[in-house]
């Protein structure tokens, strides 16, 4: 589909609420009960670390699951495949809530994980369905705000809600979010009819990564995306350390700290629209995020205020919703033969880098190795925008940028 699909204000309403909503699952699932760790601990009387590897095994199933819910709904439809994520959800969901052991609540959060994977990879390929051009633009701006936005605040409305109602309040509510979603799949209209669905096997569908590999500019899209991820779950996975520990803050200031800093994502990504070609927004944000990363490091080693740190890091995340508008859509645009494929190979690399860079942040000093990160991480990004930014021929759909 090239062309935009004109729905009714009504309709065109609930179906941004709809894509943001499953934008936003994926990151809810894995980090909206990070505050409860601590007491799972002892509920399960076992280890941290144990407790832990339940965010490990949620993210592996929400990259994982994006690898075979995306192709599957190039074959089956988009709200097939959705209401199926939704049902596998829930009953996970469900599952850990009543959990005997650890080892069987980390197991039902991969599959969790897996459910909530569904969300993400189809609001990509149900927008890239309806729209294209500066619509997508449009439309992919507020799925990714909410993308980027959704991961910081999570954990914030988690603290606001774990002293009342526990880890298992925060699961029934997870619940309750799955359940609304699937309600809302039944008044979701098909995005992907019949005729322009893949036909062959499930096996042949796999053939469309390759496919997509073989695509030089969406490997760029994705690899730019995959290090920007970096950059903003480096921050994510170190914030509550250097904000607690490091400068002394409350867990009250944390909160307010890192919901403000969440809105800077949202501004970016609403800034992205204002560049007439998208390229040189995804330049202007891995520059900017790159520029950030050297100064966040000269005012550390130079005088060490807290005032500099937060500054430059609001700075930082409104340069992150840049690039996480002009990616997804440039790659989206350029995987359009296999949307689906598409959409699942773009979220997992996101997802993989981030858990890749989460863990490496607790090494040495958490302060200057959070730093030294996201500094390397915004380097690669600066180069991936940067060679994006060469590309003279524009694709079917990119010539509006």
């Amino acid at each position: 589909m090239t062309n935009s699909v004109h729905f009714s204000k009504k309709y065109y309403l609930f179906l941004i609420i709809f894509l943001g909503m499953l934008s936003a699952f994926g990151p809810f699932v894995t980090d909206m009960y990070l505050p409860t760790l601590p007491s799972m601990t002892e509920v399960f009387a076992t280890t941290p670390s144990l407790v832990q590897m339940g965010l490990a095994t949620s993210m592996i199933g929400l990259a994982v699951g994006q690898v075979f819910f995306g192709p599957l709904s190039d074959k089956y439809g988009r709200r097939n495949i959705l209401m199926a994520a939704m049902i596998l959800f829930a009953i996970s969901t469900l599952a850990s809530i009543y959990s005997p052991t650890i080892e069987f609540f980390n197991a039902c959060r991969f599959v969790q994980g897996l459910g909530g994977a569904g969300g993400i990879v189809l609001s990509r390929s149900i927008s890239t369905d309806c729209y294209s051009g500066r619509e997508l633009a449009k439309t992919l701006a507020i799925i990714g705000a909410v993308n980027g936005i959704a991961p910081v605040t999570a954990p914030v409305i988690g603290g606001m809600v774990a002293n009342s109602v526990g880890w298992q309040g925060i699961f029934w509510i997870l619940f309750g979010i799955g359940a609304v979603l699937l309600l809302m799949c039944l008044v979701f209209k098909e995005s992907l009819p019949v005729a322009q669905r893949h036909t062959g096997s499930v096996l042949s569908l796999m053939s469309a990564f390759p496919k997509l590999l073989h695509l030089s500019y969406f490997r760029i899209y994705v690899a730019l995306y995959a290090f920007a991820n970096g950059v903003l779950f480096a921050y994510i996975s170190s914030a509550s350390f250097i904000i607690q520990n490091y400068y002394g803050f409350s867990e009250m200031t944390f909160a307010v700290i890192f919901g403000i800093n969440a809105v800077g994502i949202g501004i970016g990504a609403a800034m992205a629209l204002k560049f007439k070609r998208l390229p040189n927004a995804a330049l202007c944000g891995a520059a900017g995020i790159t520029a950030v990363s050297l100064a966040q490091l000269a005012c550390y080693k130079a005088f060490d205020m807290f005032a500099a740190f937060e500054g430059l890091t609001f700075v930082m995340l409104v340069f992150l919703g840049l690039i996480f508008t002009s990616s997804t859509t440039m790659a989206m645009d350029e995987g359009r033969e296999y949307v689906g494929a598409a959409s699942a190979m773009f979220g997992a690399a996101g997802f993989m880098f981030g858990g890749i860079v989460s863990p490496l942040v607790g090494i040495g000093n958490i302060m200057s190795t959070t730093l030294v990160i996201i500094a390397v991480c915004s380097l690669f990004a600066l180069l991936f925008a940067a060679t994006a930014r060469r590309r003279k021929e524009p694709s079917t759909t990119l010539n509006y940028f």
